[in-house]
């Protein structure tokens, strides 16, 4: 049993990539794909998407979320993965302030004012995963990046706030996942630096 075991390859388990990598006719800023959003809790300037699009890039943030925070590398396939990487970070910081809260009005409270604060772009030099990145060639485009980074930082925490609350409180199905990093890396708490 032993040496049919051997014989065996073991399996590796490759992270879940965005399925917006194959989609052609995006905007990139930096190497982030500007993809279109559903404006479920937010205004800006990100695309519409079509009618029959059931999916946007936030949902799948927070679908892939579970899976890819255990994986300590991550191949890009493309500008969209560079999208999901960096809201993958975000979404790994909101659960660490909502890990905190006690209600889901304290929580929608703390989503908003993270959302708003002020980050560091994922092209500028602080930037944790800044490898993963391209410089931004003008000011312009960087205020565009930060709007677009903006609008998806209100959303994602939006709906995050929507489903990890369960009898008013935060999930402790959500908030485990808050010790763990992406990539070994945080935008803030341990390993942000």
């Amino acid at each position: 049993v032993d040496a049919q075991l051997e014989k065996i390859a073991p399996t590796i388990m490759p992270p879940y990539h965005s399925s917006f990598n194959k989609a052609e006719g995006f905007k990139s800023i930096g190497g982030v794909a500007i993809l279109p959003i559903k404006p479920t809790y937010s205004k800006g300037t990100a695309p519409r998407p079509a009618p029959d699009m059931q999916l946007d890039i936030i949902d799948e943030t927070l679908r892939f979320f579970k899976a890819n925070i255990f994986f300590s590398t991550f191949e890009l396939k493309g500008n969209a993965d560079r999208l999901l990487v960096y809201l993958t970070l975000y979404t790994h910081q909101c659960l660490l302030r909502l890990s905190k809260c006690t209600s889901q009005e304290d929580v929608k409270r703390q989503m908003y004012s993270l959302a708003i604060e002020n980050f560091v772009l994922p092209t500028d030099a602080g930037f944790q995963l800044r490898g993963f990145f391209q410089a931004v060639g003008s000011k312009a485009e960087s205020d565009e990046l930060r709007q677009y980074l903006l609008q998806c930082r209100h959303e994602l925490g939006s709906r995050l706030a929507e489903i990890c609350c369960d009898g008013g409180k935060p999930s402790k199905w959500w908030t485990c996942f808050a010790k763990r990093r992406f990539l070994g890396k945080a935008l803030e708490g341990p390993g942000s630096r």
